[in-house]
């Protein structure tokens, strides 16, 4: 597993501050909002729509707001919302290749504050899509259960990969169209996920072994992810074990 994808299993057992909290729930409800108008607001047809719906709870997005995101995308007037999505590539510090996931309504200022973003880093927006290939990935909690039950039950059930970036959870990978079969068997045998999502996972990783430079590369993802437009932010660097306990004290 990615540092990146270590650090953002970090953030989330750690929680946010409330500022933060509450653009994370508009980004939340942009998702759902855009996966209601794409596929309808019914939870069980709409798999796109689960997952959003899955992710906000698993952010402990209140239910109230859940539903006024689905109302306001299947609902009839003007005023109901519309979202493009857009994905950007380059290359940040350390030459640390990203894919920055969007959705807005206004493209040109998206464009805008993502490049002025990469350039006040030294970074350059450029093709990396090729660094990375899209997967399924779901963290089980182990809430004190065995580990190797989980990646058994998670291998029989047709994972990809199983990994522990922490002594918490168990991150399974899968093939994009296997991720809700896979994360149903695993509810079904008692190992209810956290979260489950479609994810853009490096196939080459950049090496990073000091702090300063390690730092300079998280603040940057950090300030992507800060961005309004922001929904997702990947990245192929990878930070050892150590290190990275050493920077957890700085997620805000």
């Amino acid at each position: 597993m990615s540092g990146h994808s270590k650090w953002s299993q970090i953030k989330r057992q750690k929680g946010a501050n409330d500022a933060k909290r509450g653009a994370l729930f508009t980004k939340l409800a942009r998702e759902i909002i855009t996966a209601a108008r794409q596929g309808g607001g019914d939870v069980d047809a709409n798999y796109r729509l689960r997952m959003a719906v899955d992710k906000a709870k698993a952010n402990s997005m209140p239910a109230e707001n859940i539903k006024r995101a689905i109302e306001r995308a299947t609902g009839a007037g003007a005023d109901a919302e519309q979202y493009e999505e857009i994905t950007y590539e380059g290359i940040g510090p350390a030459n640390v290749a990203l894919i920055v996931a969007a959705m807005t309504d206004n493209r040109n200022r998206t464009a805008s504050d993502i490049r002025s973003a990469f350039n006040k880093a030294g970074g350059t927006l450029s093709t990396v899509a090729w660094q990375f290939e899209q997967q399924g990935v779901i963290s089980v909690p182990l809430n004190g259960r065995d580990p190797d039950e989980i990646t058994l039950a998670a291998i029989d059930a047709g994972a990809s990969d199983v990994s522990s970036p922490d002594a918490g959870a168990i991150v399974v990978t899968t093939q994009p169209n296997e991720l809700e079969t896979v994360r149903r068997a695993l509810a079904d045998a008692g190992y209810e996920a956290d979260s489950a999502e479609l994810s853009m996972e490096p196939t080459t990783l950049v090496e990073i072994s000091d702090e300063k430079t390690a730092r300079q590369v998280l603040e940057f993802v950090e300030r992507l992810e800060d961005l309004d437009d922001v929904q997702n932010v990947y990245a192929n660097f990878d930070i050892p074990a150590d290190l990275m306990e050493q920077l957890e004290a700085s997620v805000a």
